[in-house]
């Protein structure tokens, strides 16, 4: 899925309420009971939205002192259900996220000048809805859904420093409705719709999307399909620990190459990691058959940067990270020396010791991780571990300054227990 960013950024939002799941789920019991689905997911779902996304931005969003020649607001957009957990048939609580594919793009001048300039106003909507269902029949649903919405928009200076959007994050109303189709228990094709009232205060035009997409809802696995795991052979390891270093002797055209506009699948940043040390805890807490699994880990890391700004040389810098995150792990290959695997690692909630690296605003100290990579189990009872993986640091757009840090190739090695 493609989010683009300021400078080549991600935009996203995480659900703590994931971590709090997998956390609870390693306390639930000693037994290995990982080829079922987590109980608490077991009623959870995600949905994938793309449609249409207005906002009448214009002249109103603008400091006094300003021109507006013209304004371009591309329309299409994804809204996102992070996180979804069904009470019963009628009730719902899900965590959302929107934005459009493309920023909103102002062309102004200064009053007085003669000169125009063209910058761009980044606008997300986060949320935390309740969802009221109603069946019709027994393959449609109506819904209609109502809560807390978050938005955040970063605006714009001019040339002397002065704002001319001003950037914004507040709290709103956000509301919703829907109509379902359910192809089966787990997959359903939709109709949807949102609304967030403007802000005269924060000069925020009112926000309206209508789009298309499907959900998924996580179903437990029947006995039958819990025994073809069991028969399998398959050796999955159940936890490790990892040892990282991280060197940008390489480069960065890993990074860059999977977060160009021709193959975005990763993220940028603006800051970059010269080198860095790191320790990894990671448990599996649910595992397909073969190949896929679902884990949790601790990250705890120290990085030096590369004091570099635009084309300016300045000192090097150090910081340090911690996080907890979710991985998402597909095994596509299984031998009689190793299995290998990729991987990712999305909106892992991290604290970062400093905002402001190297000249780059970052945002706060609460920023997300992501990491993906590639790695194999190896040894006769897969004891051993080694991974290689590229990295990536920023607030997702919940703050105004979103720089990001850029991870180079790292290189991991690991002992299962």
């Amino acid at each position: 899925m493609y989010i683009m960013m300021k400078s080549n950024h991600k935009s996203h939002l995480t659900s703590l309420i994931l971590l709090a799941v997998l956390f609870s789920i390693f306390s639930l019991s000693a037994q290995d009971e990982r080829a079922q689905i987590p109980p608490l997911l077991q009623r959870s779902y995600f949905e994938v939205n793309l449609g249409y996304i207005n906002y009448p931005f214009g002249q109103a969003q603008m400091e006094p002192g300003y021109t507006l020649e013209s304004v371009n607001v591309p329309n299409m957009a994804v809204r996102l259900v992070l996180w979804g957990y069904d009470f019963n048939d009628y009730l719902a609580a899900q965590i959302t996220y929107m934005r459009p594919v493309g920023w909103v793009k102002y062309r102004y001048k200064v009053d007085g000048s003669d000169v125009f300039d063209t910058k761009s106003v980044w606008t997300n909507v986060g949320g935390f809805t309740l969802k009221g269902k109603l069946p019709i029949g027994d393959k449609f649903s109506v819904y209609g859904e109502g809560g807390l919405g978050i938005i955040t928009r970063a605006g714009f200076e001019d040339a002397s420093g002065s704002p001319v959007v001003k950037d914004a994050n507040f709290a709103t109303f956000l509301f919703g409705a829907g109509l379902k189709y359910h192809i089966n228990k787990k997959w359903a094709l939709q109709l949807v719709s949102n609304y967030s009232p403007a802000s005269a205060k924060r000069n925020q035009p009112p926000t309206s999307f209508i789009g298309t997409g499907f959900s998924y809802n996580f179903i437990p696995y029947t006995e039958k399909q819990i025994q073809k795991t069991a028969d399998g052979g398959m050796i999955h390891p159940k936890q490790w620990f990892q040892v990282g270093y991280t060197t940008n002797l390489m480069g960065y055209g890993v990074n860059d190459f999977v977060s160009n506009k021709y193959f975005p699948i990763f993220w940028g940043g603006m800051a970059h990691v010269k080198q860095g040390l790191s320790l990894n805890y990671q448990r599996n807490v649910f595992h397909s058959a073969k190949f896929f699994a679902l884990d949790w880990g601790i990250n705890a890391s120290v990085w030096q940067t590369t004091g570099m700004h635009g084309n300016t040389t300045g000192p090097e810098e150090q910081f340090f990270t911690f996080s907890l995150f979710p991985v998402f792990r597909l095994n596509f290959l299984q031998t009689k020396l190793f299995d290998a695997y990729f991987y990712y690692t999305v909106a892992a909630p991290t604290f970062i010791s400093k905002k402001i690296i190297d000249g780059y605003d970052t945002g706060e100290k609460f920023t997300f991780m992501d990491n993906m990579g590639a790695g194999i189990f190896f040894g006769e009872d897969r004891k051993y571990n080694a991974e290689l993986k590229i990295g990536h640091y920023s607030n997702g757009n919940i703050f105004p300054n979103n720089d990001a840090v850029k991870v180079p190739l790292s290189l991991n090695l690991g002992y299962v227990f």
